[in-house]
């Protein structure tokens, strides 16, 4: 499974048996805002960047181990952004 950031709410999650994802890389993104969005947190093992436009819904069987938590800051910051590509 590749890395996700997990942006819908603990009791969607648990109730529904999905989560809404958006992809993540440890590749520097040529594009940016409202594409792709670095984040900045030292909670990450590595530099990551979170793709806005790659929503996913996914089984929570298909998750592996949580690796990190972003701060509620960048997850305002991812939320805006995605605001801003469907808006």
């Amino acid at each position: 499974m590749r890395p996700v950031l997990i942006i819908s709410h603990d009791v969607f999650n648990e109730r529904s048996g999905t989560v809404i994802a958006l992809a993540l890389t440890s590749q520097p993104q040529k594009v940016g805002l409202p594409l792709a969005l670095k984040l900045e947190s030292p909670r990450l093992p590595k530099p990551s960047w979170v793709k806005i436009s790659q929503v996913r819904v996914l089984s929570t069987l298909r998750l592996g181990k949580r690796v990190a938590r972003i701060s509620a800051e960048e997850m305002q910051q991812v939320i805006e952004a995605l605001f801003e590509l469907v808006a």
